[in-house]
């Protein structure tokens, strides 16, 4: 009788997900050679070849991508039976957690502090990154969940909203005096394919602004501090800036834009983990605290 344990189904639905064997042991919390004999005993007792080498790499063989389709649903399966519902109290694992800079100053911290509270055994992973990059990585499996600015339409992806975040246009010291002199206004955003850029673009248009320059930063935070010590203006969140607004260092300029950035959150559609799902579900619910 062939004997498969379950940590063998584990280990390789693992590797399927996240693509090597090193990011499986990551996940695992053991080491590469473990994994690879894991591996080997499974091939040993079905008498098959699940992986096979190509260059530096090892990809599934066609017998190996029939098991991991056969035994997604049966581990999915087997994990809510175990996880019933209600019963996320004393689920444990490691959940890698993608998010852009703005979700995270804006939704992440009151989301994590929910999570600690009520799933302590589950340890959250965060990473932060541009919206294009989170996208790859959740498609990919290398991530399990992210926040990022929405709509977000793609094949693949569950999403549900989680909160908007408001902004405005503001501007350091030397900005203002810029503007006071009569001087064309130097604009500071994100990159283009940042809702943020677009936003700025649009909001420069309604008011039939003509900017001394454009110019981009792809850090938020970094953005921030230009704005602070230099002569540009720039539409900037809300959420990230109450320090410098409360001590005077940034004040607005005009009136705020029309539209705000809007949130999603997102997981694969076909997720077989209940605990990811668990966790989407409650962002799905979480309410973004209100900011004036």
């Amino acid at each position: 009788m062939k004997r498969i344990a379950l940590y063998h189904l584990e280990t390789l639905l693992v590797i399927a997900r996240l693509g090597t064997f090193h990011a499986a042991a990551e996940r695992l919390g053991t080491t590469q050679p473990a994994i690879s004999a894991r591996i080997r005993e499974m091939e040993s007792q079905l008498s098959i070849a699940i992986f096979r080498r190509e260059g530096r790499r090892m990809v599934l063989t066609a017998r190996g991508r029939q098991l991991v389709q056969d035994c997604e649903p049966l581990w999915a399966q087997f994990e809510s039976v175990l996880m019933r519902p209600g019963e996320f109290g004393g689920a444990v694992g490691v959940v890698r957690v993608g998010s852009g800079e703005i979700a995270a100053a804006s939704i992440l911290s009151g989301f994590t502090a929910e999570v600690e509270s009520s799933m302590p055994g589950v340890t959250l992973e965060v990473e932060i990154d541009l919206t294009a990059k989170m996208l790859q990585q959740l498609l990919a499996g290398t991530s399990d969940m992210v926040f990022l600015a929405g709509p977000v339409a793609a094949p693949g992806l569950r999403t549900a909203p989680v909160g908007d975040v408001p902004l405005a246009w503001l501007a350091g010291a030397k900005g203002r005096a810029r503007l006071a002199n009569g001087a064309a206004p130097r604009v500071w955003s994100l990159p283009q394919n940042s809702p943020l850029h677009t936003i700025t673009r649009d909001s420069l248009q309604v008011r039939g602004i003509t900017a001394a320059g454009f110019a981009t930063c792809n850090n938020v935070r970094s953005l921030i501090d230009i704005v602070v010590a230099g002569e540009g203006v720039a539409v900037l969140p809300l959420t990230m800036v109450g320090t410098e607004l409360a001590r005077g260092a940034l004040q607005e300029v005009w009136q705020r834009p029309d539209r705000r950035i809007r949130f999603e959150v997102a997981i694969r559609s076909n997720e077989p983990d209940p605990v990811i799902r668990e966790l989407f579900e409650r962002a799905s619910r979480f309410v973004m605290p209100p900011v004036s």
